[in-house]
């Protein structure tokens, strides 16, 4: 492989794997505008939000068997047809009501995407270069909430909230031509494969009941849903509480996502200074517990004001940055075989508990940071209790491997 050939598909993988994010994030900013405009509060308009987090958790568990069996492009071609219309049709919502609805099938179409580009890399690139072209995808996932919320404000701020989904639009638009005529597709589909409830349920099942996978997945899940409350709750604190206009909301947004994503880097930093995942992952819940009570403790009390709530954001933030690879590849780790499956129904797990925290916020119309400190402090102790509590089932521990660690 070229060069350039070898650039050309990591861009168009990269692409495929920022389009939720991007759709997730680019339009925080203008939740008061979208709120104003459809008269109702912005906790209704957070409820479209978690409704995309429900899409995006049911999709991981949709797409995974119909890639397998009908291949990589036909169900990509859908998935990514689906988002199309669905984001021409949240440009003209006339409710709050038909944007919750319209941004869940959104979901369902951009989840495609982002399911085919991680099973694509296994087909395309050579095992010894899948650790490389990883983390070359983590990087623009990465990327996109520092890029998305503050492109979100600027647009909002120029052309109003409507633009910002005929951008996603267009962007879609992009990427499928792009998957049509330079994609290639190097999987053969395997029509013998059962896409019946039946023998679906009891692959996950067989997944689930491993101490190792349930204790790790559902801590790293319930401290990843913090992550899922901040994102939903911070339009309301940052903009209605504090005052903040679309163009800083951008801004902060992106500054707090520099936390999120270096932390990750001291994770990889630590595991190479001879730390396990089986080492950092208590220390690591037991500081965001502690984060998120004293972060509860500086909004009732309203210590430093907008100051305050950003530090304590921060240092929670950092936490998760730690928590989600080390939980996650411990997760996956006593799994050869059904990798997929156990990958998949991870992710279903972690977006599904975001989902819930996330809707959580947008039961609470009131004007302090509280219920947004709370519900995170809430998760991260309830992801603390799991660990402690399940990591006595675990007879004999699977290692994860610090490349395993590093791709999650």
């Amino acid at each position: 492989m070229t060069k350039q050939r070898y650039f050309f598909l990591i861009l168009i993988l990269g692409s495929l794997t920022a389009l939720g994010p991007f759709s997730i994030d680019m339009y925080l900013p203008s939740f008061k505008v979208i709120a104003k405009d459809l008269h109702t509060t912005i906790d209704k308009v957070t409820l479209s939000l978690s409704s995309y987090f429900v899409g995006i958790s049911a999709g991981q568990l949709l797409y995974g068997p119909l890639l397998d069996k009908y291949g990589r492009k036909k169900p990509l071609y859908i998935g990514l047809a689906v988002y199309l219309l669905a984001s021409f049709g949240c440009m003209a919502a006339g409710t709050v009501e038909m944007l919750i609805g319209l941004r869940f099938l959104q979901a369902i179409g951009s989840c495609a995407a982002a399911v085919a580009a991680v099973a694509m890399v296994r087909d395309l690139f050579p095992v010894e270069d899948n650790a490389k072209v990883f983390a070359l995808l983590m990087l623009v996932v990465g990327a996109s909430p520092m890029i998305a919320p503050t492109v979100g404000g600027y647009v909002t701020a120029a052309l109003g909230w409507h633009a910002i989904f005929l951008i996603l639009a267009i962007i879609a638009v992009v990427i499928l031509l792009s998957v049509i005529f330079f994609l290639p597709d190097s999987y053969v589909p395997d029509h013998s494969l059962s896409l019946k409830p039946g023998p679906m349920l009891h692959s996950f099942w067989q997944v689930l009941k491993q101490p190792q996978f349930f204790t790790y997945v559902f801590a790293g899940a319930l401290s990843f849903a913090g992550l899922f409350t901040y994102v939903a709750g911070s339009p309301l604190v940052f903009m209605q509480l504090y005052h903040v206009s679309e163009k800083n909301y951008g801004w902060i947004f992106a500054g707090l996502s520099v936390g999120f994503i270096g932390s990750s880097q001291v994770n990889s930093w630590l595991l190479k200074q001879g730390f396990t995942s089986q080492q950092i992952v208590p220390v690591a819940l037991l500081v965001q517990v502690v984060a998120g009570f004293v972060f509860v403790i500086v909004a009732l009390n309203s210590w430093m004001g907008l100051t305050g709530i950003l530090i304590m954001l921060f240092v929670f933030l950092c936490c998760i940055g730690i928590i989600a690879p080390n939980a996650s590849a411990l997760s996956l780790a006593p799994f050869a075989k059904n990798a997929g499956t156990a990958s998949a129904l991870m992710g279903a797990l972690q977006l599904g508990l975001g989902a819930l925290a996330s809707t959580g916020v947008s039961y609470f119309n009131a004007l302090t940071a509280v219920p947004l400190a709370a519900i995170m402090a809430g998760t991260a102790a309830a992801g603390t209790l799991v660990y402690f509590t399940g990591r006595r089932f675990i007879k004999q521990p699977v290692v994860a491997s610090e490349s395993s660690v590093a791709l999650h």
